[in-house]
């Protein structure tokens, strides 16, 4: 059973979401025509991302809890991580949107992304050179930048699902990081990271959580929105 240990978290994760998509008030199966492209763009960049990093050993998986299929040189597992994890996170937030569960003010994600900015820049300046570090925030900044002051893009909904969805990251994240479980399923080289941990976990996979649900977030939207206008020309 240790085996399974990955594939279980990747199952159990997407479970609840996946049955709760069909909910008549949620209903988040109507936005699959708009999540499925964005699912498949952003984990294809994210993919190679992880699977340059593993060929260079930034980090790697234990096999000892894994069943011993490989997928574009990573894990099985691996790979469903980049659909169950965006899919729990994506269909937790548009439960917040659909049930209107946003008590932070409407511009309050501003000052949020100013402050993720000015801080990412300072652990960029101390931390260049780390390829997990130097990556992670290197493109976060990018992106906070591109979809604020660019795009003008609201992220305010996004901050406020994203800090309910630390919950079940620490827990996750940390039994694949080692809590919990007699050994740790994905190991880090901490030469490529700050090597500062929140128990097991590098404190990189906030970020790095916070890019890959993001992406897929706005991609999200920005399907429907196309979507939406194509629907009205054709009226």
């Amino acid at each position: 059973m240790k085996s399974y240990t990955y594939l279980f978290i990747d199952i159990s994760t997407i479970l609840v979401p996946l049955v709760f998509s069909l909910h008549p008030k949620l209903r988040f199966d109507k936005q699959w025509p708009n999540f499925i492209p964005s699912l498949l763009i952003v984990g294809a960049v994210f993919l190679i991302w992880d699977e340059y990093f593993t060929r260079i050993g930034v980090w790697g998986f234990n096999p000892d809890y894994l069943i011993g299929v490989s997928v574009f040189n990573l894990p099985l597992e691996e790979v469903l991580f980049f659909v169950c994890i965006p899919y729990a996170c994506v269909f937790t937030y548009h439960c917040f949107n659909k049930l209107d569960l946003n008590p932070m003010p409407k511009n309050s994600g501003k000052w949020v992304t100013i402050i993720l900015v000015l801080g990412s820049a300072v652990v960029l300046v101390f931390n260049f050179g780390k390829f997990y570090t130097t990556s992670t925030f290197l493109l976060l900044v990018l992106s906070l930048i591109y979809l604020q002051w660019v795009r003008k893009v609201n992220l305010t909904s996004f901050y406020l699902s994203y800090l309910v969805l630390l919950l079940p990251f620490a827990l996750t994240n940390g039994i694949l990081t080692g809590s919990f479980i007699e050994s740790e399923v994905v190991w880090y080289n901490d030469l490529e990271n700050i090597g500062l941990r929140i128990g097991t976990i590098p404190v990189e996979d906030i970020f790095y959580g916070m890019l890959l649900i993001l992406w897929n977030i706005r991609l999200m939207e920005y399907f429907y929105q196309r979507n939406q206008s194509s629907n009205s020309v054709a009226g």
